[in-house]
């Protein structure tokens, strides 16, 4: 096959993914798209290095099937544990969301004061800080984990007075460094983009790495001559490793549509 006409192959522990997705739909309309989450086994960031490598391997297996002419590593725990190795095991171009998101907030900050909000194991790998200052030294960053906020966003409760009280908990210290960039590290924090700026203030710059992420991939394709230029409908196609009927119901939140073509893979991925 062509590989322009190829699809990108996309993969997450479960439904946050699907805003890096969404962020690919709009910016590569064209493009198809196959997208794996391992919901039978999320979440990730409690699992062991090892084993996270060890699933991320499996699931860029999986996406091969689908002679996919690009990975993306959809979710910010799989991509500061297991990016070295995959690139290691496997000759396709592989994208993950931290180094997009880090080089955004290099370039916006004005103060050179950055926060950074994701999971424990994301914020423990340090992988941003690393990104940051390997750009930039003199850059200040304050990182916290937020881990309440994935089952808000989950759960839909956007506006919710308690997610309001638990943002402000969470984003407080961070607000007194007097940041004027915060990194969203995780793919499910864009649906509290509302909440997490009334808290923050008008002045802070939010850096999307789903949005991010998918700049990157556009950027890639340009330079590598990779654009789908046909003119037919893309082609969307959703597997999941557990029964499909929650992440339909979740997914729809991320995405900002109804799934279709959503199948549970029946062998181990």
């Amino acid at each position: 096959m062509d590989n322009q006409k190829k699809a990108i192959g996309v993969f997450d522990s479960g439904v946050g993914g699907l805003t890096v997705v969404r962020e690919i739909m709009k910016q590569l309309p064209k493009e198809d798209i196959i997208y794996f989450g391992d919901t039978a086994r999320v979440p990730y960031g409690t699992k062991s290095k090892d084993t996270i490598i060890k699933f991320s391997i499996e699931n860029v297996r999986f996406l091969l099937k689908f002679d996919v002419k690009v990975i993306v590593v959809a979710c910010n725990t799989a991509s500061s544990i297991s990016l070295p190795s995959l690139r290691f095991h496997f000759n396709v171009p592989i994208i993950g969301v931290i180094r997009p998101g880090a080089r955004e907030a290099v370039r916006v900050t004005k103060n050179k004061r950055v926060g950074v909000i994701g999971t424990k194991t994301t914020i423990a790998s340090r992988a941003y800080e690393d990104e940051i200052k390997y750009h930039d030294k003199t850059i200040r960053i304050m990182s916290k984990a937020c881990p309440l906020f994935v089952p808000l966003a989950e759960e839909g409760w956007i506006r919710k007075k308690i997610t309001r009280e638990i943002a402000k908990t969470y984003l407080t210290p961070i607000k007194k460094q007097k940041v004027d960039t915060l990194i969203l590290g995780c793919t499910h924090y864009p649906l509290l983009k509302g909440v997490i700026k009334q808290i923050m203030g008008d002045g802070i710059n939010l850096v999307d790495s789903a949005h991010q992420t998918a700049r990157e991939v556009s950027r890639l394709f340009l330079e590598k001559g990779l654009l789908n230029t046909s003119a037919g409908r893309p082609r969307y196609e959703f597997y999941v490793s557990d029964e499909p009927e929650n992440f339909i119901n979740i997914g729809k939140k991320f995405l900002g549509k109804s799934l279709k073509h959503v199948e549970r893979v029946k062998e181990d991925v």
